[in-house]
């Protein structure tokens, strides 16, 4: 997990649901750090500066793609 990078911040838990599914459908590794604390104490999230989707480099730009096309299609927001 030490090589996982960022590539998305969301303020709320609700805002991930979706893109969980996705990333579980397309076998992707990730993990939201954060999401435990601001699903308990959600307005503790700017406090820690989010919650952050890592994946691994490889997946990168798969993910990336992903985002784009849940930001185009919606109104995702990505912090």
């Amino acid at each position: 997990m030490e090589d996982f990078r960022t590539i998305a911040v969301f303020n709320y838990t609700h805002e991930i649901v979706i893109l969980k599914h996705i990333l579980e459908q397309e076998e992707i590794q990730y993990f939201f750090e954060n999401e435990t604390m601001s699903s308990i104490a959600p307005f503790y999230s700017n406090a820690l500066g989010g919650i952050k989707l890592k994946v691994h480099p490889n997946d990168f730009e798969t993910v990336q793609f992903i985002l784009d096309e849940l930001k185009d299609n919606n109104d995702l927001k990505i912090v």
